[in-house]
């Protein structure tokens, strides 16, 4: 497993690479969302489906523009989404023009955070966007919680570790629709 670090993660990502790194909650597979090649890669080691669409992390706001379209959102619902952020809040925004059906799968909104975590906002803000974000497990099977609960049979495979501790919180983040505020997942 190559050991990696804010340095030298932006030329594994730019080459298609699939890293995993610590989250609010449980570590992370990550990659270049519009890479195609790299989110199928991601897809096929994590054994999920495109339809079900991935989630995209991100520093700040600024970055997830393209991907997705506050605008499309009420005033009083995009200002409730905005001032989630940042922080462990993800939300199904409308897709954006930049957004690729490998993204949104069988959606027609995107899962996006803008992450309070620390090394999570570095690397968005050294990788210059957002970056996939979903659990570094296979699908079905419960998430790593530390390092030491990462699947060898998933390690071998990627193309790098960003080292660190999780968020400390006890689940995943919560899921919520934001036209609405229905919460997905909780």
């Amino acid at each position: 497993m190559i050991e990696l670090d804010l340095h030298n993660v932006v030329p594994v990502l730019q080459a298609g690479g699939v890293i995993t790194y610590p989250t609010e909650a449980v570590w992370g597979l990550g990659c270049d969302p519009g890479n195609a090649q790299a989110v199928l890669k991601l897809l096929s080691l994590k054994q999920r489906p495109v339809e079900k669409g991935m989630i995209l992390v991100a520093a700040d706001p600024a970055q997830l523009e393209g991907w997705v379209q506050m605008d499309a959102l009420a005033a009083e619902r995009r200002q409730a989404v905005l001032d989630s952020w940042p922080g462990a809040n993800t939300w199904i925004v409308p897709a954006g023009p930049r957004a690729p059906r490998w993204i949104t799968g069988a959606h027609t909104g995107i899962a996006v955070r803008v992450s309070a975590h620390p090394l999570v906002q570095a690397l968005c803000t050294a990788w210059g966007g957002p970056l996939v974000s979903t659990s570094a497990n296979l699908a079905g099977e419960p998430p790593a919680r530390s390092r030491e609960q990462l699947d060898p049979a998933l390690l071998q495979h990627l193309d790098g570790l960003l080292d660190g501790a999780t968020g400390g919180l006890a689940q995943p983040t919560r899921i919520r629709v934001a036209a609405t505020g229905d919460v997905l997942r909780d």
